[in-house]
Protein backbone atom coordinates (compact mmCIF):
# COMPACT_ATOMS: atom_id res chain seq x y z
CA UNK A 1 0.00 0.00 0.00
CA UNK A 2 1.37 3.04 -0.76
CA UNK A 3 0.11 6.59 -0.40
CA UNK A 4 1.72 10.05 -1.18
CA UNK A 5 2.25 12.96 1.18
CA UNK A 6 3.33 16.48 0.61
CA UNK A 7 6.84 15.81 0.23
CA UNK A 8 7.04 12.27 -0.44
CA UNK A 9 5.77 8.90 -1.07
CA UNK A 10 5.36 6.59 1.86
CA UNK A 11 5.04 2.81 1.52
CA UNK A 12 4.84 -0.11 4.42
CA UNK A 13 7.71 -2.20 4.32
CA UNK A 14 5.93 -4.69 5.70
CA UNK A 15 2.29 -5.71 5.62
CA UNK A 16 0.15 -3.82 8.01
CA UNK A 17 -2.87 -5.15 9.91
CA UNK A 18 -6.32 -4.86 8.69
CA UNK A 19 -5.23 -5.33 4.99
CA UNK A 20 -7.65 -6.85 2.92
CA UNK A 21 -6.36 -10.47 1.02
CA UNK A 22 -3.03 -10.41 1.97
CA UNK A 23 -2.43 -14.04 2.55
CA UNK A 24 -3.94 -14.83 -0.91
CA UNK A 25 -1.79 -12.09 -2.78
CA UNK A 26 1.27 -12.77 -1.06
CA UNK A 27 0.95 -16.33 -2.15
CA UNK A 28 -0.10 -15.83 -5.42
CA UNK A 29 3.31 -13.76 -5.41
CA UNK A 30 5.80 -16.64 -4.19
CA UNK A 31 3.60 -19.22 -6.81
CA UNK A 32 4.60 -16.84 -9.76
CA UNK A 33 8.11 -16.51 -8.26
CA UNK A 34 8.55 -20.30 -7.99
CA UNK A 35 6.26 -21.44 -10.98
CA UNK A 36 8.91 -23.47 -12.62
CA UNK A 37 9.87 -25.22 -9.55
CA UNK A 38 6.42 -25.89 -7.94
CA UNK A 39 5.45 -29.62 -7.17
CA UNK A 40 9.41 -30.29 -8.49
CA UNK A 41 10.88 -29.22 -5.54
CA UNK A 42 9.11 -26.63 -4.30
CA UNK A 43 5.50 -26.30 -2.05
CA UNK A 44 3.91 -23.01 -1.17
CA UNK A 45 1.07 -22.35 1.19
CA UNK A 46 0.79 -19.13 2.19
CA UNK A 47 3.88 -18.01 3.97
CA UNK A 48 5.34 -21.61 4.10
CA UNK A 49 7.54 -22.77 1.78
CA UNK A 50 8.48 -26.27 1.54
CA UNK A 51 11.57 -27.98 -0.44
CA UNK A 52 11.99 -31.82 -0.92
CA UNK A 53 14.28 -33.79 -2.43
CA UNK A 54 15.44 -37.59 -3.01
CA UNK A 55 18.72 -37.02 -1.90
CA UNK A 56 21.06 -34.44 0.32
CA UNK A 57 23.14 -33.51 -2.86
CA UNK A 58 20.16 -32.85 -4.50
CA UNK A 59 18.37 -30.77 -1.29
CA UNK A 60 21.62 -28.90 -1.92
CA UNK A 61 21.04 -27.87 -4.93
CA UNK A 62 17.05 -27.00 -4.64
CA UNK A 63 18.16 -25.11 -1.72
CA UNK A 64 20.87 -23.23 -3.69
CA UNK A 65 18.40 -22.25 -6.26
CA UNK A 66 15.66 -21.27 -4.37
CA UNK A 67 17.55 -18.69 -2.01
CA UNK A 68 19.35 -17.56 -5.62
CA UNK A 69 15.48 -17.31 -7.23
CA UNK A 70 14.26 -14.92 -3.10
CA UNK A 71 17.86 -12.97 -4.37
CA UNK A 72 17.04 -11.94 -7.55
CA UNK A 73 13.61 -10.87 -6.88
CA UNK A 74 14.62 -9.24 -3.91
CA UNK A 75 12.43 -11.45 -1.45
CA UNK A 76 13.70 -11.61 1.89
CA UNK A 77 13.37 -14.56 4.59
CA UNK A 78 13.68 -14.80 8.20
CA UNK A 79 17.32 -17.14 8.92
CA UNK A 80 15.50 -17.81 12.31
CA UNK A 81 12.49 -18.84 10.75
CA UNK A 82 14.44 -21.93 8.34
CA UNK A 83 14.55 -25.31 9.00
CA UNK A 84 17.46 -27.36 7.44
CA UNK A 85 17.96 -31.14 6.68
CA UNK A 86 14.85 -32.46 8.22
CA UNK A 87 14.38 -36.03 8.00
CA UNK A 88 10.72 -35.81 8.33
CA UNK A 89 8.12 -32.56 8.61
CA UNK A 90 4.39 -32.05 9.73
CA UNK A 91 3.12 -29.81 6.78
CA UNK A 92 -0.59 -29.39 6.10
CA UNK A 93 -1.69 -32.01 8.53
CA UNK A 94 -0.01 -34.48 7.00
CA UNK A 95 3.81 -36.19 8.12
CA UNK A 96 6.14 -36.37 4.74
CA UNK A 97 9.67 -38.30 5.77
CA UNK A 98 11.78 -40.36 3.60
CA UNK A 99 8.79 -43.56 4.34
CA UNK A 100 6.42 -41.45 3.11
CA UNK A 101 3.33 -39.30 3.28
CA UNK A 102 1.06 -40.12 5.95
CA UNK A 103 -1.47 -37.84 8.23
CA UNK A 104 -0.65 -36.37 11.16
CA UNK A 105 -3.02 -37.81 14.02
CA UNK A 106 -2.20 -34.69 16.22
CA UNK A 107 -4.58 -32.71 13.54
CA UNK A 108 -7.39 -34.85 13.64
CA UNK A 109 -7.24 -35.44 17.23
CA UNK A 110 -10.30 -32.83 17.99
CA UNK A 111 -12.10 -34.13 15.34
CA UNK A 112 -11.81 -38.12 17.27
CA UNK A 113 -12.53 -36.85 20.29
Amino acid sequence: MNFQTPYRQCKFLVMSFGQINVAATFMDLLNRVFNQNLDIFVIVFIDDILIYSRSEDEHAIHLRILLQILKDRYLFAKFCKFEFWLRFVSFLGHITSTEGIQVDFKMTEAVRN
